[in-house]
Formats: C-alpha cells, sequence, structure tokens
C-alpha cells in the first residue's frame, strides 16, 4: 500500500517519531507503526488529523489507495456475512433439533426456552437479510458467487432476479409446510410420551 509509504515520508520530512506523530493524531506508537508498514489502514478520524498534521489534502495522502482500502472494507463485510450466515444456520439447526427434546424434558419450560432460542435465531435471520438486501443478493446461486467473491454475468444476474418472486412463494410454502410436520410430529410425540 502507498499509505504506509506516504505517511513514514510525511513523518520523517517533519522530523517526527513514531510516537510524536500518535500523540497529534491521538494514536499509538504502534498504530503508527502498522500504518506505515501497511499491516493496518488509519481510520477516517485518523487520516483527517494526519492530514492536517502533514498540511495535505486527504487526496494527496490517500491518492492510489482508495481502491484497495475499498477492497479492504469489502473482504471485511463479507467475512460479517459469512460470520452472520454460519452463526444463523446454527441457531436454525438448534431450533430444529431442540424443539421436541425440551418439550418433552422441560414441558412448558422447556418449550419457553425454545421460544427465546427460536427468538435469537429470528432475530439473527433479520441481521442476514439486511445484508443481503446491501449485497442485492437473494438467490442461492447469487449466494454462493458472491461469497465464492465473483459476480454473476449480466445474464445470470436477470435469470435470478427473475426466480426470486416464485423463490419467495416456494420459500413461504415450504417454511408453512414445515411448520404444519413439526407441529403434528409433536403432537404425536407429546400424546405418546407425555405423561
Amino acid at each position: 500500500m502507498e499509505l504506509g509509504s506516504q505517511i513514514r515520508k510525511r513523518r520523517q520530512a517533519l522530523g517526527l517519531s513514531q510516537d510524536e506523530l500518535g500523540s497529534r493524531v491521538y494514536a499509538t506508537r504502534q498504530s503508527v507503526s502498522n500504518w506505515e508498514n501497511g499491516k493496518t489502514c488509519p481510520d477516517i478520524k485518523s487520516l483527517l488529523l494526519l492530514a492536517e498534521v502533514f498540511s495535505v489534502s486527504l487526496d494527496d495522502l490517500v491518492k492510489g489507495d482508495i481502491a484497495e482500502m475499498k477492497k479492504q472494507i469489502d473482504e471485511k463485510e463479507k467475512a460479517a456475512f459469512r460470520r452472520d450466515s454460519a452463526i444463523y444456520t446454527a441457531l436454525f439447526a438448534a431450533m430444529l433439533v431442540t424443539c421436541v427434546p425440551l418439550a418433552l424434558l422441560w414441558h412448558w419450560w422447556g418449550l419457553a426456552a425454545w421460544s427465546v432460542l427460536a427468538a435469537v435465531a429470528l432475530a439473527w435471520s433479520f441481521r442476514v437479510e439486511k445484508w443481503k438486501k446491501k449485497f442485492d443478493i437473494q438467490t442461492y446461486k447469487e449466494i454462493v458467487a458472491f461469497t465464492e467473491g465473483r459476480t454473476l454475468s449480466e445474464i445470470e444476474k436477470a435469470r435470478e432476479e427473475g426466480k426470486r418472486p416464485y423463490q419467495k412463494v416456494l420459500l413461504a410454502a415450504g417454511a408453512g409446510a414445515l411448520g404444519v410436520a413439526v407441529s403434528l410430529f409433536m403432537m404425536w410425540l407429546w400424546r405418546r410420551f407425555a405423561p
């Protein structure tokens, strides 16, 4: 990254140590060292303070690094999307697997515990949906392409967008059918094993 070398060059031109520069921009010496070595990027507040200390515009300071910073931000967002998706998948699987055992083991208290788990899974699903909306990915193919770091061609994207309305209806119908099936299975287990 050019930003690190820009910071080092301008700091040395002013005759400042990393500690002195850090104190002027409210950062640690280690942070300044990480910026100069390209390990991390300064946040926007630090960039503004650096530009002020060096008496340059922000454009001059970060010239050439904007694309790299955008790439790093995109990678962080993709990692957050993957993490949130994995957590939601685990919560959803736990919700499916624990309903009947909790109800049989602790009766109403078990159903209350399962309800809390279901509420947490629902809240997490909203987080995942926000990510999907932000990245404009809805179908399975779009999600897989996004997590692999590639984009769909215009034709593939148009096809996937055409599938979205049908997939939403099928998803809702499938979720309803699954809910009915789980409810009937729970009722059967309850009648068979309840005291």
